[in-house]
């Protein structure tokens, strides 16, 4: 498999975890984010999106959207689950997700920064005040969600997709300069997480292509 990623794509990191926790071999190709390269029409012809991350098949096929990628190595290497049995104990697991997948991440990734820039004539710092009070909000309904759930890891004491999904974003709210010590329940959760190979192989500094 390839997988066509940036080292900062928040997306990006969510498939590189999913991909290590199931230990599945594959290959990296880059597009850098800031310099526009995923806006070729040679990645297009793969991603009509032009969108990171793209998971290319052995087959051929090319998966987008990382929430679908995820769930199609669940259904293809069911081992270790990342998903629990019970239907209930899914949903809340799915829903739990979707507060970083669709709730923060969408409306304080680069091309809405960019676009908040020159469309509303905001400097770095306006920006970023944007990005940092969208992080605030999700993650302080992250926090107050997962009390119900959380033992070790977001629920119980096995990863799941919501920790694939939580990590990464905070790897953004940091970048933002959120006050994370406002979410105590969310920082165990990401410490223990930190502490899997899985979680820290997967994140930005660790990849070939990272810039400081």
């Amino acid at each position: 498999m390839k997988l066509h990623g940036y080292f900062r794509s928040s997306a990006a990191f969510r498939v590189r975890i999913a991909l290590n926790l199931k230990g599945l071999r594959y290959d990296d190709v880059f597009h850098h984010l800031r310099k526009g390269e995923h806006l070729k029409e040679s990645y297009a012809k793969l991603n009509p999106q032009k969108l990171l991350p793209t998971l290319q098949l052995d087959n051929g096929a090319a998966l987008s959207q990382s929430l679908a990628i995820i769930e199609y190595l669940e259904e293809t290497h069911p081992q270790p689950p990342l998903l629990p049995r019970d239907a209930v104990a899914r949903a809340q697991v799915r829903s739990l997700a979707m507060i970083p997948a669709c709730e923060i991440h969408p409306i304080q990734n680069l091309r809405v920064l960019q676009y908040i820039r020159q469309t509303y004539n905001q400097d770095e710092a306006g920006s970023f005040a944007w990005g940092r009070h969208w992080n605030e909000i999700g993650l302080e309904a992250y926090e107050n969600s997962v009390k119900a759930t959380a033992g070790r890891y977001s629920y119980g004491d096995t990863p799941t997709v919501a920790d694939i999904y939580l990590v990464p974003q905070i790897f953004g709210a940091k970048r933002f300069s959120t006050d994370l010590t406002r979410f105590p329940t969310v920082m165990r959760i990401y410490d223990a997480c930190m502490a899997l190979d899985a979680f820290e192989r997967a994140q930005p500094s660790k990849q070939p292509d990272f810039e400081p």
